[in-house]
């Protein structure tokens, strides 16, 4: 091999690695190419055995005998798009298309004096998950620069398909942290040995955007065509790898929330926010483990905001105006999430490339402990316990059955659901 080529390939690792995607399932389709091309994507049909009527929880003996109901879903279908210059110069892009994107059209209508009306035919969202320009100074260094993933927690360092067995991503993760989280930013990281390690400089989360039964999963977004960064935040990572088949890693984030919008109000030092600044701390830890018969995961995940009773007031002090973006809801001062999920592959013994795991997988959350000045939301804590199959035909490609159950406090019904879902990940060249 030449130098040339050799540099290429590690270049286009580099790429595969950082978005979670240098997997043991994709490690051979590493090539020599400048340029990488692949994606993944998710089909889904789901029955659950309740009602999904928002006043379920406010009335729980109303819909204890509801109906279910099925969907089909196109949770994510992803194109991602590589590049390497030379001499250290890397690109790297993912579209992402959710629900299968949005249909939104004019139409003249026939039956309606041929006007022209505006309609929304699928609900869904695109968006551009990653998109950055990077420089490798040696495996040590790597400089970042674009809209990246923030890899704070087991999902959102892995969140193909096939990194993790559920019909859904986990949970837990996926209700009270952004899924997948992407910000533009800075990013140092690099490989010591055994250690990984990545430092990121980002806009901090706005304190406007977070809820009850979500936390800061929605902080990040952003109702405008940019993102509001009056505060800055920083994120880290560092992962383990000196044991054969295992990964330890620890996580976190650190930012000032409050006040991060287009509207920078100035209270008084009269004011009850005054000095408010809303911290949001988070610290995770998952890990990874997996040999010939066996593949386990497990995370855990604290998140605590500072000053969440004077927040959630305020949030709730703009709910008269029906025109804003905000969900102005109430918000926990802390939050916390748990999860494990096992799988044993049934074909490990037999000479076949096929692999078929059995898996149990079991998540508890609480998107809302509160303060002392808060009333608690109890529906918010929430366990979930399901298992099902996985077949490989083939390492990119899965096929997932999942049967599971929600589970709430004695007062609430509890949520069986089914879930059938077909998915691959891979890479093209």
């Amino acid at each position: 091999m030449t130098a040339k080529s050799y540099l290429s390939t590690i270049c286009v690792a580099a790429v595969l690695a950082i978005t979670g995607t240098l997997s043991a399932q994709t490690t051979d389709t590493v090539k020599t190419s400048r340029l990488t091309v692949g994606g993944y994507g998710e089909a889904v049909f789901k029955y659950n055995f309740f009602s999904d009527n928002p006043k379920r929880y406010l009335n729980p003996g109303n819909y204890a005998d509801a109906t279910g109901h099925g969907r089909v879903d196109l949770p994510h279908a992803v194109i991602m798009l590589g590049y390497d210059f030379g001499h250290g110069w890397t690109m790297g892009t993912e579209i992402e298309f959710e629900h299968g994107g949005t249909e939104a059209a004019v139409e003249m209508e026939a039956d309606e004096a041929t006007e022209f009306e505006k309609e929304i035919e699928r609900g869904g969202e695109v968006a551009l998950e990653q998109f950055w320009l990077q420089k490798s100074f040696g495996s040590h260094l790597n400089v970042r620069v674009g809209h990246i993933v923030v890899p704070v927690g087991m999902t959102n360092n892995g969140h193909l398909p096939t990194q993790f067995f559920g019909v859904y991503r986990p949970e837990g993760e996926n209700t009270i942290m952004p899924c997948t989280w992407h910000e533009t930013g800075l990013s140092l990281w690099g490989r010591v040995g055994a250690w990984r390690y990545e430092l990121q400089l980002l806009p901090a989360l706005n304190s406007r955007m977070m809820t009850s039964y979500g936390w800061v999963h929605n902080a990040s977004a952003s109702p405008y065509e940019f993102r509001v960064a009056n505060h800055p935040a920083g994120a880290a990572r560092i992962d383990w790898t000196g044991v054969k088949g295992l990964r330890m890693s620890v996580s976190g984030y650190i930012g000032n929330s409050f006040n991060n919008d287009i509207r920078t109000d100035v209270y008084s030092e009269t004011s009850k926010w005054y000095g408010v600044k809303g911290t949001v701390a988070i610290a995770a830890f998952d890990f990874a483990y997996r040999n010939k018969w066996l593949t386990v995961r497990g995370n855990a995940d604290y998140g605590t905001l500072g000053d969440a009773a004077l927040i959630s007031a305020q949030n709730k002090s703009q709910a008269h105006s029906s025109s804003s973006p905000y969900p102005h809801s109430t918000v926990g001062e802390h939050a916390w999430d748990a999860g494990i999920e096992a799988g044993v592959d049934l074909l490990a013994a037999s000479h076949t490339k096929h692999r078929l795991f059995l898996f149990g997988r079991y998540d508890h959350y609480d998107s809302f402990v509160p303060s002392a000045e808060q009333i608690d939301v109890e529906e918010a804590e929430r366990q979930v316990v399901s298992c099902g199959i996985n077949y490989y035909p083939m390492p990119e490609i899965a096929v997932k059955l999942e049967g599971g159950v929600r589970l709430f406090a004695a007062q609430y019904n509890n949520e069986p659901f089914v879930a059938l879902g077909i998915t691959w990940a891979g890479f093209f060249k």
